[in-house]
């Protein structure tokens, strides 16, 4: 099915990379390390690094949500960062993406249940109000009363009690395995209740949190400010004196800002940033490894009518090789994920996939008993991987007979094509965020839940049921054995196919900047030490 609104098609030479990189003789090109600095670290900061300067950060876009600066309304990875710098949350997530106290100094469970929360005593808002029990209780009600992308992910809360000075308990309806890793992320952020109630404060176009800092200055798309917040507990031992926060689209000026020192910390987008940067002695470029993972979707309502067969997208799914994507795409630094994350706990392999045994020739078989395949494949143009992604699955469909026409638009474009009712596309790639707990991207499995897929997803009974046997599951060895279960239903139907895990690339100036980075992050957060930071 091809599109008469199609804007572009995508000309990245994804085989001829490889050649130039993998050619007998020729050294590879540098990717980004993964090397630990410290067991679950990329980078500690160095406490002896002259401190007390302003730190520069560059990031490729800003916060994009109706709800402006709500916390409770970010449903992107970039507006939990952001908005996290000034909120924070009653757990959090370790180096190890572990569930570890916050706010919530530690918590009791009566029972399956019931979660009895003590909490910190010297959390302060930034206007110097000492943080309540009322706080907390009044933001996670305000979450289940106004509902958002992120109040599904508490599962279902019976109750939220002020039980003591500094304690709160909450009751679910029945047990929910990820609830403690839900809390750990920007929108369950703790909130000045009492201002909002008043009145005093709105916290869609200001940001009044416990957090490090505060936000004085932003402008759409262009740029942040933040001063320490002088009343956090980590304030007087914070190593800069502000954070300014640049809009930057453009990779390569990103890229020579690090070389030049005009910026001391960029996130980018390629691991070919790693060759770009190679020759810069003073700036070091990392790979943070993320529970986000790339997907296909394949549009089994308003697609090619091939489509609504499950065998044709089976065959589809058993084709793309996840191997080469990795390889070619993200230079080996990446690995092949189901539906739960690769990495963490109890989630299934992607190895022992039916996709991953599947027969290219028994897939050219069902593609040629349809009279082969003519398949648009839409990705947007702010990722530049996608297009090199979508380079490899068209040579990989292309051996069983499904030509592919790689449509490479904007995002209002892709948005329209892909979420618009009905939907207008055969192909598309795009990615979700993994969180901290693998039964929490589950979700989106189920289209009545998601939302956004049911114009191109029919989902099923039974995958809704293993969802929610994941949710209820303790983890352990009963829970590995849903999510099996899970992501075999899944690949199976081939609705929508997790791919590789989406690492982040990072680069810093060790000239200006001593940072501290985990080596792996489960909310998009690569400024999440950002207390431990030391500009010179």
């Amino acid at each position: 099915m091809h599109r008469t609104a199609q804007a572009g098609t995508a000309l990245l030479a994804v085989t001829a990379l490889a050649l130039t990189g993998c050619a007998a003789g020729a050294d590879p090109s540098p990717t980004p390390t993964q090397d630990e600095a410290a067991p679950g670290y990329l980078a500690v900061a160095d406490e002896g690094f002259d401190g007390g300067g302003e730190v520069v950060v560059q990031v490729d876009y800003d916060t994009a949500e109706a709800s402006g600066l709500d916390p409770q309304g970010a449903a992107t990875a970039r507006s939990w960062m952001l908005e996290g710098l000034s909120y924070e949350t009653l757990t959090t997530i370790d180096e190890d993406l572990a569930v570890a106290p916050s706010l919530a100094t530690s918590w009791e469970m009566p029972s399956d249940t019931e979660y009895v929360f003590a909490l910190a005593d010297d959390a302060v808002f930034s206007n110097g109000r000492p943080m309540t029990a009322e706080d907390v209780a009044g933001s996670l009600q305000r979450l289940i009363d106004v509902p958002t992308t992120w109040t599904g992910q508490l599962g279902q809360v019976s109750s939220i009690e002020v039980t003591g000075d500094l304690e709160v308990t909450v009751t679910l309806a029945e047990p929910y395995a990820p609830f403690l890793a839900a809390l750990a992320n920007t929108p369950a952020a703790v909130l000045p209740i009492a201002e909002i109630e008043a009145g005093e404060v709105d916290i869609t176009t200001e940001m009044l949190g416990t957090g490090p800092l505060v936000a004085t200055a932003h402008r759409q798309d262009e740029e942040w400010t933040f001063e320490p917040n002088e009343h956090h507990p980590d304030a007087d031992a914070l190593g800069f004196s502000a954070l300014s926060i640049d809009i930057v689209g453009d990779e390569a000026t990103r890229a020579a800002a690090l070389r030049d020192g005009s910026a001391d910390f960029a996130v980018l987008n390629s691991s070919d940033s790693a060759e770009l940067l190679s020759n810069a002695d003073d700036v070091t470029v990392v790979g943070q490894k993320n529970t986000d993972f790339h997907y296909l979707m394949i549009n089994a309502l308003t697609g090619d009518e091939a489509l609504q067969d499950e065998a044709v997208r089976f065959a589809i799914n058993s084709a793309v090789d996840r191997s080469a994507i990795n390889e070619l795409a993200f230079g080996g630094s990446t690995e092949a994920s189901a539906v739960t994350p690769a990495g963490l706990p109890d989630a299934c392999v992607a190895a022992d996939l039916p996709s991953a045994t599947g027969d290219v020739a028994a897939a050219k078989a069902v593609i040629d008993e349809v009279g082969g395949l003519e398949l648009d494949l839409a990705v947007y143009t702010d990722e530049p991987i996608l297009a090199q992604i979508a380079q490899v699955m068209q040579q990989n469909l292309a051996e069983i007979g499904v030509t592919v026409d790689i449509q490479q638009v904007d995002y209002a474009t892709y948005s329209d094509l892909v979420y618009g009712d009905p939907a207008g596309f055969d192909l598309a790639l795009s990615w979700f965020a993994g969180y901290a707990d693998p039964a929490m991207v589950t979700t989106w499995w189920n289209p009545e839940v998601a939302g956004f897929s049911t114009v191109f997803m029919t989902g099923s009974d039974e995958l809704n049921s293993l969802i929610s046997e994941g949710y209820t599951t303790e983890p352990g060895a009963d829970r590995a054995d849903v999510f099996e279960s899970l992501c075999t239903l899944a690949d199976e139907q081939s609705e929508m196919i997790p791919l590789v895990l989406r690492p982040s690339t990072i680069a810093w100036n060790t000239s200006s900047l001593s940072p501290t980075l985990t080596s792996s992050e489960g909310y998009g957060n690569f400024l999440r030490h950002i207390t431990e930071f030391r500009a010179g």
